[in-house]
């Protein structure tokens, strides 16, 4: 039987060791104690009971998103649902972070931008207006200041600074004109992750400005490449969540945590069929 007043007492000892095997006690029985882990947040004016239970849930979260992952990597199909990788991903390596109210925000904006569209018969006025409300109005841009920051790669938090790297920039209008039905496609173009919506190439990094052939051509020269029509071919979702967790992997090895490194090499391994 779940005791919520003695477990309350316990978080409040002044010893580190209970507080951390109460906490291990409540993490291995988690799947019959969250339901009363959750009501206990509810307790008035009892802020260190309230932080360790939320450390608890949030843990709890973690590993059970991380069984999820290991699974959905394995079974992810070429044409599987990023947007849910995306949030299972930011679960997993940021515990307790805030993906349904996210996902909230992105169907709002994609309400807000299936009025505008309205009449709008081409797909470059389309464009612009998405363009309109997702950086002129809203900021997203690229982080150039610190591009390398995990966070520009997890979906949630760049919904909340609105600030990204290309492929994530790029799911977020994905996510908003999808709400709009429209369907926006992520173009792996090597040296460079945009973005299309029919014929319209446009670049979400940079201000989602339109890009041309000659733009798209002098990226390409920079890797010294010669443009080839595979170059601008559709990434798949599974591509998609490839590169994302192949960005993930890098800069995590780079800042030498070697746990969530190697936990993206097995989501990797999985997605390598």
């Amino acid at each position: 039987m779940f005791q919520a007043d003695a477990i309350a007492r316990l978080l409040r000892d002044d010893d580190p060791t209970t507080i951390e095997l109460v906490k291990a006690q409540l993490l291995a029985s988690a799947g019959e104690n969250v339901p009363h882990l959750r009501a206990m947040l509810t307790r008035p004016d009892d802020a260190v009971v309230t932080r360790h239970v939320r450390a608890v849930l949030s843990a709890i979260d973690a590993r059970e998103a991380n069984n999820e992952m290991d699974l959905l990597c394995r079974f992810f199909a070429e044409d599987g649902d990023i947007e849910t990788a995306c949030w299972m991903i930011a679960r997993c390596l940021s515990p307790g972070i805030e993906t349904d109210g996210a996902g909230r925000q992105l169907d709002q904006w994609g309400m807000e931008l299936s009025r505008r569209i309205v009449g709008f018969v081409d797909d470059a006025t389309r464009v612009a207006a998405l363009r309109a409300l997702l950086h002129d109005e809203l900021g997203f841009t690229g982080n150039n200041d610190a591009y390398y920051a995990p966070d520009n790669s997890l979906l949630p938090r760049v919904i909340e600074s609105r600030r990204g790297i290309p492929i994530s920039l790029t799911l977020v209008y994905q996510g908003v004109a999808r709400r709009a039905g429209l369907k926006v496609e992520g173009v792996n173009l090597p040296g460079h992750f945009i973005a299309r919506l029919g014929e319209v190439l446009f670049d979400p990094f940079h201000n989602g400005r339109r890009l041309s052939a000659a733009d798209c051509e002098a990226i390409l020269l920079k890797q010294s490449l010669r443009p080839h029509p595979s170059h601008l071919s559709t990434a798949s979702s599974r591509l998609v969540l490839v590169r994302s967790l192949a960005n993930l992997h890098f800069i995590f090895q780079e800042m030498n945590q070697e746990a969530e490194r190697d936990r993206i090499a097995g989501w990797l391994r999985a997605l390598d069929r």
